[in-house]
């Protein structure tokens, strides 16, 4: 097959593309990726080609450099509003030019994008006959409407009764007025402008359900129920991780199994503050003689993370992590969508700490799936923090949970699902073209 990959300028949603396109290549497809100009490297290092998204679809590796209005809007309806209307709905026909651009010279079979690759709707809603296979990725939470009438977004737990359910319904209304809804109009006008539409469903529940298939990347019992979810969707479990992608960290011996070993991380996002999480789980550990805390700083010098460091602290700008996680007793995270994924898939209990983005959607379903603690917040304090990593070290309910979890991921062979249905879609989108043009 020949295969585009498509993503917008994020490392955070740019690696999970780049995920299956190992797959691909290992499988002997021919594959192109479409992203930003900065991420090159990163692309051209798996052995695609690479291919630069036209100006107008194109992202500051700083979003706030580009948006530096979004400073002035608190976060809330308003921030989500102007993040789906101005960084991603307006890429949109930028995308789409960049699309085309590439399958003039590489008529892929199949094009899989990330969950906000929006230039491929004006494909998905145009002539069957006149597009490939489209396959977008769930690199977050399902975003798919919830069973409880919760809004996405909120950050809030299933409802366990009819007034909470009451209330919820009273949230949504107000995200589909304040957000959605005018975020739905700005996108079918765009949509007009080229000839397609209009989309007549939350952009939320178009981005699962308008694609040939929708790949989440993770297991059921990690997702809200839903009772009414789109064939088209197919839980694939977390990417492998690549190996050995960093050398071991020279007190790699220490981890001996005489102390629980900690694993704290804040991910891609928000590497920029440390203080957020990486200096006040520190703090919090400090004292604890029978714990061991590693850290990663994702590519920071670890000369970033302010002092003083504890005694039973070790640090590494990277660490291999599925050697991490295969000696961790517990991850501190604030919710990346991938690395939760990846824990829970070596039975790794969580305390997570974010509401950030997709955050607080993330580490909801952390706490519903009993895997884990949910801070419910950006800024935890060091004893909240402590009292949290004790439980889940210190009460099996967190290991057994996430132990069973574990189990789930490996009945899933996530290489040939995707292949399977990489493969699967490709043929019915052949013979569709093929019945159409005779």
């Amino acid at each position: 097959m020949k295969v585009l990959l498509a993503s917008i300028p994020a490392v955070g949603h740019l690696n999970p593309v780049l995920g299956i396109g190992r797959i691909l290549i290992d499988a002997g497809h021919e594959v192109a990726c479409l992203s930003g100009g900065f991420l090159r490297d990163r692309i051209e290092s798996i052995g695609a080609k690479f291919h630069a998204l036209p100006a107008a679809a194109d992202l500051d590796p700083d979003p706030m450099k580009q948006f530096p209005e979004a400073k002035t809007i608190s976060p809330g309806l308003q921030l989500l509003r102007f993040a789906l209307e101005r960084v991603f709905i307006d890429r949109m026909p930028g995308q789409l030019e960049g699309l085309r651009q590439v399958l003039r010279d590489f008529p892929a079979d199949v094009i899989i994008g990330d969950q906000l690759m929006l230039g491929t709707f004006p494909m998905l809603l145009g002539p069957r006959s006149k597009r490939p296979a489209i396959v977008l990725l769930g690199t977050s939470y399902l975003i798919w409407r919830r069973d409880d009438g919760a809004p996405n977004e909120a950050g809030i737990p299933p409802a366990s009764n009819e007034a909470q359910r009451e209330e919820y319904a009273a949230l949504f209304k107000e995200s589909e007025a304040a957000v959605f809804g005018p975020a739905g109009r700005h996108l079918n006008n765009l949509l007009a402008a080229l000839g397609v539409g209009p989309v007549s469903m939350n952009l939320y529940d178009a981005i699962v359900s308008l694609p040939d298939a929708y790949l989440q990347l993770t297991v059921p019992s990690f997702e809200l129920p839903r009772r009414n979810l789109p064939a088209n969707v197919h839980f694939v479990g977390p990417l492998p991780i690549v190996p050995n992608q960093a050398p071991l960290p020279p007190w790699a011996h220490e981890l001996d199994g005489s102390r629980r070993v900690v694993l704290l991380t804040q991910g891609t996002l928000t590497t920029y503050n440390f203080n957020e999480l990486v200096v006040p789980t520190l703090a919090a550990l400090a004292d604890e003689p029978d714990v061991l805390v590693m850290v990663t700083a994702r590519g920071r010098s670890i000369d970033a993370i302010p002092g003083p460091i504890p005694s039973n602290a070790r640090l590494a700008s990277y660490l291999p992590f599925e050697w991490a996680l295969s000696k961790a007793d517990a991850f501190v995270t604030n919710g990346g969508y991938g690395s939760v994924n990846q824990a829970l898939s070596f039975g790794v209990p969580i305390v997570a700490a974010g509401a950030l983005a997709d955050r607080g959607d993330v580490n909801v379903r952390v706490a519903w799936s009993g895997v884990g603690v949910n801070l419910a917040t950006n800024a935890p304090t060091s004893e909240a923090l402590r009292l949290a990593i004790r439980d889940v070290l210190d009460k099996p309910n967190y290991r057994s949970r996430a132990t069973e979890m574990a189990k789930e991921f490996s009945r899933i062979d996530t290489r040939s699902e995707i292949l399977r249905i990489l493969e699967q879609v490709s043929q019915a989108s052949e013979k569709e073209r093929g019945l159409r043009i005779a």
